[in-house]
């Protein structure tokens, strides 16, 4: 007797191509999940922090690094821009950020590749869309002239005080003895006594400006721009904001 098997054979290959087409259809096994995307922490912010707060400022046609946190209380009416040193990133001032939110500041740090009065004025229009209304500009050597440059010159908010930490008379086309002629905003002007010339500067600065609330702070030491703060500038510079630009806004 002869047995035939030609078509149960050829049954079970039909089963399992429909098996293998299963599988590669949306019915059968999901693909991973793609990594979740999470944002720059810059080198020094947790990414806690970084997710939170790490985001693109727009200015001149391209997005700055930039980090904003909210006071500790939270809906801060005033805040502090943070205009970093040359050479340096809105990390210099990341030690220093909390004592600022416990004061009751909202704090904005960033980035800047030159156009530093350009960036602040983007800051400031930011800010103005997070409810704030008044900004202080804190600045290390470069970035403390270029605040002085645009407390003289206030954007979308108005910029009662300008600490200056280092920032020398002139930097490029930042005119720091100009902006202080014509400033009316109070202004903290501090540098370190052996970092020359830069202490000279810092008392020049004051000297010339027209400013009815001016400050000068020489301190001990060689330390220049944002490390100013570490070495007894910090609770200089809270006080002076506390009375210029009280956070309660």
């Amino acid at each position: 007797m002869r047995v035939r098997v030609g078509p149960v054979l050829g049954a079970v290959a039909v089963v399992v191509v429909g098996l293998l087409a299963g599988c590669s259809s949306g019915g059968g096994a999901k693909a991973a999940p793609s990594p979740t995307k999470t944002a720059d922490t810059y080198g020094c912010l947790s990414q806690a922090q970084a997710d939170r707060g790490s985001f693109g400022l727009p200015s001149n046609g391209v997005k700055r690094d930039a980090y904003f946190q909210d006071s500790d209380a939270g809906h801060a009416r005033a805040a502090v821009v943070f205009s970093h040193q040359n050479g340096g990133s809105l990390c210099d001032w990341y030690p220093y950020l909390a004592e600022f939110t416990k004061a009751g500041y909202a704090v904005l740090p960033f980035s800047s590749q030159g156009e530093v009065p350009e960036d602040i004025a983007a800051a400031e229009d930011y800010l103005k869309a997070k409810g704030v209304t008044s900004v202080a500009l804190v600045g290390a050597s470069k970035g403390g002239t270029a605040s002085l440059v645009a407390g003289a010159h206030p954007g979308s908010l108005p910029v009662p005080a300008v600490v200056s930490l280092s920032g020398p008379e002139q930097f490029g086309d930042f005119d720091g003895v100009k902006a202080v002629t014509a400033s009316k905003a109070a202004e903290f002007f501090a540098a370190e006594e052996n970092d020359q010339p830069f202490a000279d500067n810092a008392a020049s600065l004051h000297r010339q400006a027209v400013s009815p609330a001016k400050q000068l702070k020489i301190y001990p030491g060689v330390h220049h721009g944002a490390p100013l703060l570490q070495d007894g500038a910090l609770p200089d510079v809270l006080a002076f904001l506390a009375k210029y630009v009280p956070a309660a806004g």
